[in-house]
């Protein structure tokens, strides 16, 4: 039973009032892609005191994510991300109502992943081309609020990182498939997305590695491997938490 008073919630209580720690206890978040920026965001509305999460990611923690995925532990190596999300915010925050799915993010999965939900806000970190733009354009369609993650990898200066429309998204190369997309479907590029702004075009060629080999797990278009900084990454997922946390105190005022 969720206890105002209780210590976990002190410091955030001390700052948005017993009114906002209401509203974050009665919120909904879905996070879709549990990776090196959803795990961040996850981190952060747990943190918060959200009541209810729904973690989606149908992808297995490998040795390649350590160097930047908030689960990937040598102990968590071939397990489920899903799963190991769901224990931390269990951990973390037993008062929140969290529950995980493995499921590969497309059309005929959709209703598989709201079912019996409404969401306050989704956290779209999904790093797959495809299944990116479905998402994007059925929560649109459905007018169902949402901040959308584009490319983190070969960034290095974290001014640079910021919240705005897609349409003023430029020099990156997901935002611009993305938007490409959009333009042939006709869809608005109003929605919010986190992005940096910094040029990578020096570095893109010589970061770029093979593509990663197929697992029984991954799905979706072969994707070059892209380096990238453990902290840049991280500062993604906080950016996205911290924009969901004030967009849910808002309601209500």
């Amino acid at each position: 039973m969720f206890d105002i008073n209780n210590p976990r919630y002190s410091r955030i209580l001390r700052f948005v009032g017993e009114s906002g720690m209401k509203r974050l206890h009665d919120a909904t978040v879905v996070v879709i892609g549990l990776g090196a920026v959803g795990s961040y965001t996850v981190e952060g509305l747990a943190r918060a005191g959200i009541g209810h999460l729904r973690l989606i990611d149908f992808d297995t923690i490998q040795p390649s994510n350590i160097n930047r995925q908030l689960y990937a532990l040598e102990s968590t190596v071939n397990r489920l991300k899903s799963d190991v999300a769901e224990e931390r915010v269990r951990d973390i925050n037993p008062d929140c109502k969290v529950e995980s799915l493995s499921v590969f993010v497309h059309t005929d999965t959709m209703e598989e992943i709201f079912a019996e939900i409404q969401p306050d806000f989704v956290v779209d970190a999904i790093d797959s081309l495809t299944p990116k733009v479905e998402l994007m354009a059925y929560l649109m369609e459905r007018e169902i609020p949402f901040i959308s993650s584009m490319g983190a990898a070969l960034r290095t200066d974290p001014t640079k990182i910021q919240i705005g429309p897609l349409r003023k998204v430029e020099g990156d190369p997901l935002a611009r498939m993305v938007k490409k997309r959009f333009r042939k479907r006709n869809l608005s590029m109003k929605c919010k997305c986190v992005y940096s702004s910094e040029d990578i075009s020096s570095v893109r060629r010589a970061c770029l590695g093979e593509p990663e080999p197929s697992t029984i797990e991954r799905k979706g278009r072969v994707r070059n491997v892209l380096g990238s900084m453990p902290t840049i990454t991280g500062i993604f997922g906080l950016t996205i938490a911290n924009y969901v946390i004030q967009e849910i105190l808002k309601k209500g005022e």
